[in-house]
């Protein structure tokens, strides 16, 4: 039977979840060539699926993962799962990417550390995971592989497309290289290409991880390598996920409460000292953020976050194509570009450039910009505007 036509389980999932769900893992055992002209005699794809095929196998709506995400977007491995998929609240039955009417496909990149090949994996070569000897990857390198698992799931078309940040890329991307497969477009809070400071932030990343001593060149074990430095990268980057607003509106200059010390003039009697002159934490937002650097630690590879930030860097569609229209040219989706107003990592007019853009190169192509204060993450956050946008956008699958 093909993964994507399993019998679904026999208890139904609670209404608007999509329940429990498994990952699979799809070999591809063909030479891959990258374009950096390296190559892998195969790879494997870790990916998941909700909702159903229909009978014209064109009802799929592939969902791409930002830079931190993975294969699993919604629903829960186990009933012990303390949190679901990263857009749970997006991908279910009747929700705006409704899995009662469309088959969702979610994949890990090629290039991740979550289940699909990446520099963590084992070289058949050496019995040592790759690290630096693995190929450099580029957004176009991970649509062409997960092109491949589509055919190997005998997807006759997509319906659409959706994706945030490094997801934006990958869905501009999958316009440009298969038109005639995809008809819908919905990039959020993205951009054609990195711009100087967006690269600059990753460059203090990547540094952050190469001087960690325990890098070793790439060279480390499972479990092992430049922990404090990629707890650093993740902390720099989480800070341009967020805005000035929500930071300081979720943390303001609020200091962690602290059990009363006691007064040792009067042991009886418990009384806080004063703020301490040390490096410990003194503010909510330092412990905030030392706490998203070790929960990183624990499920992300620091030579993924290297290659993956690279592939970033340079994601220019004008630059490859000679320009934006260009690139655009054999496009035949119908986009839907999101731009949050407080997202200052790819602010709204880089969003808007791509829809312009489309415009000018004769597509059909549509901008909504939505006002918050809760920076680049916004599209991964609860929003019925965009609940709306995507419902509205997504219209009913194409008539088998």
């Amino acid at each position: 039977m093909n993964d994507a036509e399993e019998d679904l389980p026999s208890t139904p999932p609670e209404p608007g979840e999509v329940g429990l769900v498994e990952p699979h893992d799809f070999v591809h055992a063909q030479p891959f060539a990258f374009e950096s002209g390296q190559t892998l005699p195969g790879f494997t794809l870790r990916y998941e699926t909700y909702g159903r095929l229909n009978a014209a196998r064109d009802n799929t709506v592939v969902i791409c993962h930002a830079l931190s995400g993975d294969h699993h977007c919604a629903g829960i491995h186990s009933l012990s799962d303390r949190k679901p998929g990263w857009w749970n609240n997006i991908v279910g039955p009747g929700k705006a990417v409704d899995t009662n009417r469309f088959h969702v496909l979610c994949v890990n990149v090629l290039g991740g550390c979550q289940g699909s090949t990446g520099p963590s994996t084992t070289n058949p070569a050496t019995g040592r995971p790759f690290g630096l000897a693995f190929p450099f990857v580029t957004i176009r390198d991970m649509v062409r592989a997960q092109k491949l698992l589509c055919d190997h799931l005998g997807l006759a078309s997509l319906h659409a497309v959706i994706g945030g940040s490094m997801g934006g890329m990958q869905v501009l991307q999958w316009g440009i290289e298969y038109p005639a497969f995809v008809r819908r477009m919905l990039p959020l809070a993205t951009t054609a290409r990195e711009s100087a400071q967006a690269i600059a932030f990753n460059e203090v990343g990547r540094q952050a991880i190469m001087q960690d001593p325990e890098w070793n060149h790439g060279d480390y074990p499972k479990g092992g390598g430049p922990r404090v430095g990629l707890a650093v990268a993740r902390m720099m980057a989480h800070i341009t996920y967020l805005s000035d607003e929500s930071m300081d509106k979720k943390f303001g200059r609020r200091r962690p409460q602290k059990p009363a010390m006691p007064d040792p003039d009067h042991p009886a009697a418990g009384a806080a000292p004063s703020a301490a002159y040390t490096f410990d934490v003194q503010f909510e937002v330092e412990s905030y953020l030392r706490h998203q650097g070790e929960s990183f630690i624990n499920r992300f590879d620091a030579n993924s976050y290297l290659y993956i930030t690279r592939a970033l860097d340079h994601f220019d569609l004008p630059a490859v194509h000679g320009s934006l229209e260009q690139a655009f040219a054999a496009v035949e989706a119908e986009t839907l570009s999101v731009a949050f107003t407080s997202d200052w990592l790819f602010p709204a007019d880089q969003n808007r450039e791509i829809v312009l853009a489309l415009l000018r190169a004769g597509q059909r192509a549509s901008y909504a910009e939505l006002a918050t204060n809760l920076g680049h993450d916004s599209f991964l956050l609860e929003s019925e505007d965009l609940y709306a946008l995507v419902r509205s956008f997504l219209g009913a699958p194409h008539p088998s």
